[in-house]
């Protein structure tokens, strides 16, 4: 992503020996790899992208060749990719930003690297930009140039990797927009090619600069309590480390902690703080194994070590020994109690489980050791082509669509025969019809499970065997949309539903012209407009279908029963000039808007709001915040970490502007949980804590008892996020209480 500047002079024999430097770095760790040694090639191509950028410099005022030797470094040292990938990445940026083209690339370097260089110069900007549509249709072409050489993708793994980076150098509305980008599409991307580190990194540098406080509170608890952690996980691995000593494995154990990003999620997702997240603790076991054949049964054996000396918890055990995840990751977990009543997770795996799981399999496998081992990959790929082949018109539904299968956990179901299929987490009945054939999920109407019929919105467990039940006169429905979990089936349901719409809305179309043709009334843009304006609708097309089905009549018995009550539905259509959407063209015309500068800081002033608030978040002065500029120009505040927001990072980054808070009002509305056990008086020293003692205004509670519990829902009049939080810590004072948490 380009970030230049043309106005600093520094010492040009420092900046040389600097880029020297830099590039004598990724050519020392291409030595010390196993690859074959193509140096003058990484060379030519060194030279060639310092040549084309020549007197360019990125917005951090460094010299732009730096970028893309940056990358370079990150491809050999962090993906483990040979020279074809390593010329790439110096070559990325040559074909967008200088005067070469793609025809000098290849003369120059061949087709393999010309074509990577295309790829990434397709999806230059990020995936969506200015121009949503056109990026995702560069997207599109992204997916299907990854099918047939998956380094496009990796490489810009590593080019979004360094510039999330080196994102400080921009302004905050930018910083959103990028760290939106990278949450929305890159993260899961890098999960599902496998590449962990990666991802986790990618995760953490966009938490980093959308929630800079938070992230600087988690990581300062987690290195606060690092010396207990580590206290905690020795003496939980000492009995292990014995028993792994004796039976002569050679291995490593690793302690891990949750990076900031999942602590955060967490604490967001249970409404809990920092002090209790119990699955905080991990702990890696790689043991080196030069026998396929045993490793499965080794990875069983170290399990066994670990369930002789603690209590594993029963819901916790993950076998993808035997069935890999649809990224190629193998490992067994599972989750014992430690020290101290505190659950550690535990990830068991040989030195080649490992390299897998933190390269990334289709990095390791396909490029670095010339084997095309690759069964995972592939299936993964042709979902993607499957998708492809139809393609949501909208730019973001098609993104939303790809995501679906993106970063999602797996179930593993079975047809009746035993088959296997892998589908993700929260897949239905219907998910599994669509994924065996297309057919199959046009037709279906139930499935049959452990010898009962469940609808086909059924949600699936990992194990279920189900057999598919269909009917001829089955088609698909609207509502289906909503039964799906999974890409293949929403894209194929979708297009369906495309094409009889456009059916329908033909249907619908002639009929119009033919009844308004006799009344005399020709069917002009401007007419259908005024008949779409009043039956409520947006579009035209919406009038043809409704039309269709018969929603609306035009019959020629209806409008002369129309007009002997002069309330002619043509005359009222064709005669009354002040719609609701001319009046609204009239006012808006009248009004003048003041346009947003996007490159300030927005100030929003809660006392005399100078914004509006999205009720998708409803957030509060305090919180992480962000700005949205409308059509109308209007600044509408979203929460940071929103999923609509995510959405707008991504898709409008062009709209965003940064906020800052300044000001009180008491005049926002927060809610509140409260659970506990239940006695007498407890609702009396809820109400008198709030209204008595911290003066707040009580707006609704609404409180159920069940046997010796209670439940209290609460909504309170505040001014900012942290006096929430200070009634929370002091309802969870009161004796009894044993949650109080902030749910909006």
């Amino acid at each position: 992503m380009p970030m230049t500047s043309r106005n600093i002079q520094p010492d040009p024999v420092a900046e040389e020996r600097l880029i020297n430097e830099a590039f004598q770095n990724v050519l020392d760790a291409y030595l010390a790899s196993n690859h074959r040694k193509k140096v003058d090639i990484i060379k030519r191509a060194f030279r060639f992208a310092k040549e084309a950028h020549k007197g360019v410099r990125r917005r951090s005022g460094e010299p732009y060749i730096l970028h893309p030797v940056a990358v370079a470094q990150i491809v050999i040292s962090e993906l483990g990719l040979g020279s074809t990938s390593i010329c790439s990445a110096l070559l990325h940026d040559v074909i967008e930003d200088t005067e070469y083209t793609r025809e000098d690339i290849e003369h120059h370097f061949g087709p393999k690297i010309a074509s990577i260089v295309e790829g990434m110069t397709k999806i230059s900007g990020g995936i969506f930009g200015d121009k949503a549509s056109l990026q995702a249709e560069n997207f599109r072409k992204l997916l299907l140039s990854m099918s047939t050489d998956v380094r496009v993708v990796l490489v810009k793994m590593a080019d979004r990797l360094h510039n999330m980076r080196t994102l400080g150098s921009l302004r905050p509305e930018k910083q959103y927009k990028i760290a939106g980008e990278t949450l929305y599409i890159y993260a899961p991307l890098a999960h599902r090619l496998g590449l962990s580190k990666i991802k986790t990194e990618l995760e953490d540098l966009a938490f980093r600069y959308e929630h800079p406080q938070t992230y600087a509170e988690i990581m300062a608890k987690v290195t606060d309590t690092e010396s207990e952690r580590q206290a905690i996980v020795e003496e939980f691995v000492a009995p292990v480390r014995k028993r792994l000593d004796e039976a002569g494995f050679k291995y490593e154990i690793k302690a891990r902690v949750k990076s900031a990003y999942s602590i955060f999620n967490k604490m967001e997702k249970k409404k809990v703080p920092f002090e209790e997240i119990y699955d905080i603790y991990a702990v890696r076991v790689i043991f080196e194994n030069n026998d396929d054949e045993l490793e499965k049964l080794r990875c069983w054996q170290i399990y066994t070590y670990f369930t002789d000396g603690h209590a594993v918890h029963p819901d916790r055990l993950r076998d993808w020994t035997s069935t890999p995840k649809a990224n190629g990751y193998r490992a067994l977990h599972l989750t014992a109690m430690g020290p101290r009543g505190r659950w550690i997770e535990v990830q068991i795996r040989s030195q080649k489980m490992n390299e897998i799981a933190e390269l990334g399999y289709a990095a390791h496998w396909k490029y670095k050791t010339g084997q095309t081992d690759s069964a995972e990959l592939d299936k993964w790929m042709n979902t993607i082509k499957d998708i492809l082949a139809n393609p949501e018109p909208n730019a973001i539904d098609f993104l939303d669509t790809i995501k679906l299968n993106l970063f999602s956990s797996e179930i593993y179901v079975f047809t009746p025969k035993g088959d296997l299929i892998n589908l993700p987490a929260g897949s239905t009945v219907l998910d599994m019809a669509f994924s065996i054939h297309t057919d199959l999920g046009y037709h279906c109407i139930a499935g049959k499970l452990n010898h009962r019929l469940v609808p086909l919105s059924h949600v699936l467990d990992s194990g279920d065997q189900v057999e598919i039940i269909t009917s001829a006169s089955q088609t698909p429905q609207e509502e289906w949309i909503k039964f799906c979990h999974t890409a293949k089936a929403q894209s194929r349901i979708r297009s369906l539903l495309r094409k009889n719409r456009r059916s329908l809305a033909e249907r619908g179309r002639l009929l119009i012209e033919e009844t308004l043709g006799r009344e005399g009334i020709d069917a002009s843009q401007h007419i259908i407009a005024r008949m779409v304006n009043h039956y409520g609708l947006t579009t035209p097309e919406e009038l043809y279908i409704k039309l269709a089905q018969e929603e609306i009549s035009l019959s020629a018995k209806e409008l002369k029963e129309l007009n002997k009550k002069r309330s002619s539905l043509l005359s009222k259509i064709l005669r009354n000039p002040f719609s609701s959407s001319s009046r609204s063209e009239t006012a808006s015309a009248a009004e003048p808007v003041q346009t947003i500068d996007r490159k300030k800081v927005f100030v929003l002033h809660p006392e005399s709001p100078n914004y509006r608030l999205d009720t998708c978040c409803s957030p509060l002065p305090g919180d992480d915040v962000l700005g949205f500029v409308d059509e109308n120009e209007t600044v509408v505040v979203h929460k940071v970490s929103c999923p609509a927001a995510m959405r707008l990072k991504s898709s409008f980054g062009t709209r965003l502007v940064a906020t800052r808070w300044e000001g009180h009002a008491d005049r926002f509305i927060a809610d509140i949980e409260i659970d506990g056990i239940d006695r007498h008086g407890i609702l009396g020293e809820i109400t008198t804590l709030l209204s008595s003692d911290l003066g707040i205004n009580i707006r609704q509670l609404n409180i159920t008892a069940r046997q010796e519990l209670f439940h209290c829902d609460l909504k309170v009049q505040i001014d900012t996020a942290e006096t929430v939080e200070h009634i929370c810590q002091a309802l969870r004072r009161i004796k009894g209480i044993k949650f109080a948490k902030r749910t909006t």
